[in-house]
């Protein structure tokens, strides 16, 4: 019988690895996923940096392990997506010095001393913090200059996963848009943003278009594997954006990726920009679009610990089940989601409850009020980018692990007053993405995802005044830290 022609898709996030093995119409053969180990860097105030050959010898691992359990398939590419901002510096050997994941914030103590804001602001489509890799960059030369001076590229996390997997150096333009270093409307580096951070351009790699042929997989990684020595490497780009693509949204539609992170997002097809410089605007997979962007920050990343800690041998299911016996006056959090007209991060958080302890309070109301967190910040955020862009249609597009809560999905459409539909494909929507990609390098025809649910919204007035409620709750923490 023939094999099953498929792809190896690596997909790294802020909280785990996964590697899938798909078949082209999109079936997912296998997956395999495993923590990322973090460790801290105590000569920063707020640094997390990420071993890279440990990673890479994660990704080897658990690629094994889903081709050994996927069967007899015969894999044509393997293509990589990552969390945005995460970078991987190299020195002139090719050997990997230091991971620096989109949670690290070394370079937080540089960012007074950047002189034209507004021209990085202008040119990048983003306000400039130390979430940007530049930053990050800044940070390794001003407290080990010696290890600054062994770098000989820098690349996004998926563009240096390919790297490994093909020995050929990039960075795709939905990556390098979240570097500080690009210029998002030309589609190009930028002298004058290297000149802003005082960064060689030595360091940056050619751009890649997401979708393009790389090169051929190494021998030594086709041996390894056991796969087709013909196999080649696709370009990939940032989660978000392979997450949108497999969404198949139209031009107008907003999309919620409710991962780790929960950018709320719009495809435009002109670089647009907020006066106020509240949101991003990156570019996207394709050609010539423009991804505008409002992000509510580290989210999911807080449900899935606060998850380990009420719930460490429970299912979803188990939870959802309980949620309906909370209510929203027993507990209200704020766990330090982004906002985007705020000027400074909210860095503690907690959750307000009344003393003393009530006897309904309950795991599940600890974990209803995370849920809410989640659903207003993520409103708070489309509001701003609704005023830069009006967004019109009845209804939005979510994916992600985060919507995998029902609770979740039904907060939202409250909110906003407007239906949330998901595909079936919306728990592995990045990994999906990369089908798609695979698929368009190789010339095979995509299969189009089928609608699973439209959520449709209740009592909008009422969920508008407990908003307000979580509104002003935000603001004892920002007051009470301050």
């Amino acid at each position: 019988m023939a094999k099953k022609e498929a792809y190896l898709i690596v997909d790294i996030g802020t909280g785990n690895a996964r590697v899938a093995v798909c078949a082209t119409d999109g079936e997912i053969l296998s997956i395999k996923r495993e923590n990322v180990h973090y460790e801290s860097d105590l000569k920063y105030d707020d640094s997390i940096y990420f071993n890279p050959e440990e990673l890479w010898t994660q990704i080897l691992k658990l690629s094994k392990e889903a081709l050994a359990e996927s069967g007899e398939v015969q894999i044509n590419a393997i293509i990589a997506t990552s969390q945005r901002e995460g970078i991987v510096v190299v020195d002139n050997a090719g050997k990997s010095l230091l991971g620096m994941p989109n949670i690290d914030h070394r370079g937080r103590k540089w960012e007074r001393d950047l002189k034209d804001k507004d021209l990085v602001y202008n040119l990048s489509g983003r306000y400039p913090t130390s979430l940007f890799s530049a930053f990050k960059l800044v940070g390794v030369r001003e407290v080990y200059p010696e290890l600054f001076e062994q770098i000989a590229s820098v690349m996004s996390i998926s563009d240096w996963i390919q790297f490994q997997f093909s020995g050929i150096h990039g960075y795709e333009h939905s990556q390098a848009s979240e570097t500080l270093l690009y210029d998002v409307e030309q589609k190009s580096w930028s002298a004058a943003l290297l000149e802003q951070f005082q960064l060689p351009a030595s360091i940056l790699p050619e751009v890649k278009d997401s979708g393009s042929i790389l090169g051929k997989v190494k021998p030594e990684i086709a041996e390894l594997f056991g796969i087709n020595s013909d196999a080649v490497v696709v370009v990939g780009g940032g989660d978000t954006q392979l997450a949108i693509r497999s969404m198949e949204p139209s031009a107008n539609d907003v999309v919620i990726v409710s991962g780790t992170t929960t950018p709320i997002i719009k495809i435009v097809n002109t670089y647009e920009k907020d006066a106020e410089q509240r949101t991003w605007t990156s570019r996207h997979i394709d050609a010539d679009n423009f991804i505008l962007e409002a992000n509510a920050g580290v989210t999911g990343l807080n449900y899935q610990r606060l998850k380990e800690i009420f719930y460490p041998n429970e299912g979803y299911d188990v939870i959802e089940k309980e949620l309906e016996d909370a209510t929203y006056s027993q507990c209200v959090a704020s766990l330090g989601s982004l906002i985007a007209d705020e000027e400074e991060p909210l860095t503690k958080g907690g959750f307000i409850f009344n003393a003393p302890v009530s006897h309904q309070l309950t795991r599940g109301s600890f974990v209803f009020a995370i849920l809410w967190d989640i659903a207003c910040s993520i409103y708070e955020n489309y509001k701003f980018l609704s005023a830069v862009s009006p967004h019109q249609e009845s209804y939005i597009w979510a994916c992600g692990g985060g919507v995998e809560s029902r609770k979740l999905r039904q907060f939202i459409a409250n909110l906003f007053g407007k239906s949330i539909k998901i595909r079936d494909n919306f728990r592995q929507a990045s990994v999906l993405g990369g089908v798609f990609l695979c698929n368009d390098a190789l010339g095979v025809k995509n299969v189009s995802p089928e609608l699973l649910e439209e959520v449709h919204p209740k009592d909008h007035e009422e969920f508008e005044k407990l908003y307000q409620e979580w509104r002003n709750a935000r603001k004892t923490f920002k007051q009470v830290i301050s």
